[in-house]
């Protein structure tokens, strides 16, 4: 079935009040990863305000599954996360955080808002009978942080088991450095494996006047940081995208004692798998250095999100929903997104919807803020392209 042609950038702009509404009310109410309770309900209330979807709630923690189906056809998934950061927000607009130390600064309550947007277009178009197939509206909890397992809110919603019929996936991103009217794409890896190492070095500490009494770890140490930051320089092509930074040393509590030991933290980043192995590897060899200079270590390694792949398919299909905007080919950078759980199990893609202001404001920043004129931008990109798959029979249609 052909889905009946819609104005759908004329709906998408008619929804822009609402929209911003939306936003604003998640942004004043933000809740840390695993703990979206009101987060969930407010969302939850929305969508059965609009009497058609099949709501399925507390999936993976706080997630909701929204679902409408409309005769035989493909079934399309479309993601937004719902968590905030443990950041204490310095805006002074009159939506700021209500609650101290917790903020919506990497656009979350925005994709809810384009999430919750779509889902009323959707509903109208269903009554209608202008679409034909399934479409899921996937509010995720936990996008930035994980469990005491490991698991992020991706992993769990995946877990659930009532994700297992959807047959492509779309989701989109708030971008602060590029403007309204304006995405960024990228087929393949396009955002970065994220791993984070802790080793810590053992020695046997004593008084600082008589270092030839004690087995330094400080002194070991300097040796294994200059292995560490040399590692992407010699072990990986520098056509290939990796890195490893040390975030955390920690050592010691006198300044005329020697430590007994030395914690090392840190972060490694990659776009490829075998780069991310290259790494990790090389991080244990750099560790081997402590032996040899009379000292032990112990090395943990706790392996994040993975890459995020976009699916070239998906993403034709994204361009062509976004006929008419700017369009920037160009990876995401070296953050992480646990979508590509999803696009690692479903032929799935992300795209960056600019949003930037005159002064430009990083996600992950205390004053981070958007441009709201993007947020009909967004929904009509998205449910574009869902409409597009259905009519098409999927990701794999030409």
């Amino acid at each position: 079935m052909e889905t009946e042609k819609t104005d759908l950038v004329l709906r998408s702009d008619q929804l822009l009040d609402r929209l911003v509404g939306w936003r604003r009310d998640f942004h004043r109410f933000p809740e840390l990863s695993f703990q979206e309770k009101r987060t969930s309900e407010k969302v939850a209330e929305i969508l059965e305000s609009f009497r058609t979807f099949e709501i399925e709630k507390n999936v993976g923690g706080y997630g909701i599954i929204a679902t409408l189906s409309h005769g035989e056809g493909p079934v399309i998934g479309i993601r937004a996360d719902m968590d905030a950061l443990p950041i204490t927000e310095t805006t002074d607009v009159p939506w700021t955080s209500q609650h101290p130390g917790v903020m919506h600064a990497c656009g979350h309550d925005a994709h809810m808002a384009i999430l919750l947007g779509i889902a009323q277009l959707v509903a109208e178009d269903a009554k209608a009978g202008r679409f034909q197939g399934t479409i899921k509206l996937i509010f995720q909890p936990a996008e930035e942080s994980c469990d005491a397992a490991g698991k992020t809110g991706a992993i769990k919603m995946l877990e659930s088991g009532r994700l297992q019929d959807l047959e492509a996936v779309l989701s989109l991103h708030m971008c602060p450095w590029r403007k309204s009217g304006e995405i960024q794409w990228n087929d393949g890896p396009s955002m970065a494996n994220n791993d984070e190492f802790h080793m810590r070095i053992q020695g046997s500490g004593g008084h600082a006047g008589y270092p030839q009494q004690v087995k330094d770890p400080i002194w070991m140490a300097t040796y294994v940081l200059q292995a560490l930051y040399s590692l992407n320089g010699r072990k990986v092509n520098p056509l290939d995208v990796g890195t490893i930074s040390v975030g955390q040393v920690h050592a010691g509590e006198a300044n005329n004692v020697i430590p007994s030991t030395i914690d090392i933290k840190g972060t490694i980043r990659s776009y490829k798998d075998d780069v991310r192995d290259v790494l990790c590897q090389g991080i244990h060899q750099a560790a081997n250095v402590v032996t040899a200079l009379g000292g032990e270590y112990s090395l943990r390694i706790h392996h994040g999100e993975p890459s995020l792949i976009n699916a070239p398919e998906i993403n034709r299909i994204i361009k062509e929903a976004a006929s008419g905007l700017n369009m920037f080919e160009e990876p995401f950078g070296m953050g992480s997104e646990d979508f590509s759980y999803f696009t690692r199990r479903i032929p799935g893609a992300m795209f960056f919807l600019g949003c930037g202001l005159e002064k430009e404001r990083s996600l992950h920043q205390s004053d981070f803020d958007m441009d709201e004129r993007s947020l009909p931008i967004g929904v009509r990109v998205l449910l574009k392209s869902v409409y597009l798959l259905l009519e098409r029979g999927g990701a794999h249609s030409k």
